[in-house]
């Protein structure tokens, strides 16, 4: 298998560069943003073949193969020689701790992730706010041999999610009224709420009580209780979160550990220099 030069591309100016306000530029991003794309299929996954990733892609063979050995080159994706299938490089991993070393929560919250996956027997997680979604960004497994499983970087809607309730809560009302005209309310579950009103008739309750739960209504059979966390502006930055399968966190457990939550979520709050805000 070729792999391509990284260095070559750098050499003199783009073909068909140059004024005139030429299609060179335009045909950059569009490489670029294939780039990307297969980039975060390959992420997604435990190792795709090229086909796979040509059909997923919705791109050619041979433009998907010129991609990936570009990403090869510069250490984002891997070829595997026996099952031919292409996996995430290594350094995409140190790119992304970069991302981990901006956001200090998901590196100095994870003390207390432990602690609280320790003390609840639940998978703990932390999640970020960002385009209108959750993602996940950090994850302490339980023990259990049935637990909740999100990869890092994975995206839910924040009105099906524990801790996007949680950070939604805590937002201006204008905010989210926006960012439900924008995304809108989709079911997942028989349980997921999608009138606007009952939405904002919980998020009255969370922010009440401190903390919030997705009673089933991402996936049948899981629930997460969440809270939020805060920066030194007294701002919502994050949330921290306990999953599991609804025969665990039943009703009369989900009022005792919910309290824990918040505690654990208010401890990495004070870890990072935030504070809660004044009500």
């Amino acid at each position: 298998m070729k792999t391509a030069r990284p260095g070559k591309a750098m050499r003199g100016r783009p073909r068909g560069s140059g004024g005139g306000g030429g299609k060179a530029p335009a045909a950059s991003v569009q490489a670029l943003d294939r780039a990307l794309g297969l980039l975060e299929l390959v992420a997604g996954a435990d190792g795709m073949t090229l086909s796979a990733l040509a059909q997923a892609s919705g791109l050619p063979p041979s433009t998907v193969h010129r991609l990936l050995t570009t990403l090869a080159a510069h250490g984002f994706v891997e070829s595997g020689e026996q099952d031919q299938t292409w996996t995430i490089g290594v350094e995409a991993f140190r790119v992304g701790q970069a991302f981990h070393r901006r956001f200090k929560v998901a590196t100095m919250g994870r003390p207390m992730m432990r602690e609280l996956m320790e003390a609840t027997g639940e998978t703990a997680n932390i999640g970020i706010f960002e385009g209108g979604d959750v993602v996940f960004i950090s994850q302490v497994e339980s023990a259990e041999p049935i637990r909740a499983f999100f990869r890092a970087g994975e995206r839910r809607h924040a009105h099906a999610s524990g801790i996007g309730k949680a950070l939604l809560a805590e937002m201006p009302r204008e905010r989210v009224e926006r960012l439900v005209r924008d995304k809108g309310l989709p079911r997942f579950t028989d349980a997921t709420v999608t009138d606007a009103e009952r939405l904002f008739a919980d998020l009255d309750e969370i922010r009440r009580r401190g903390w919030s739960l997705d009673d089933e209504e991402r996936s049948r059979g899981m629930r997460c209780i969440a809270a939020p966390i805060f920066d030194e502006n007294g701002e919502a930055i994050a949330g921290l979160s306990i999953s599991g399968p609804s025969g665990r966190l039943e009703p009369e457990r989900i009022e005792r550990l919910g309290p824990v939550v918040r505690r654990a979520a208010d401890a990495v709050t004070r870890a990072i220099g935030g504070h809660r805000p004044e009500t």
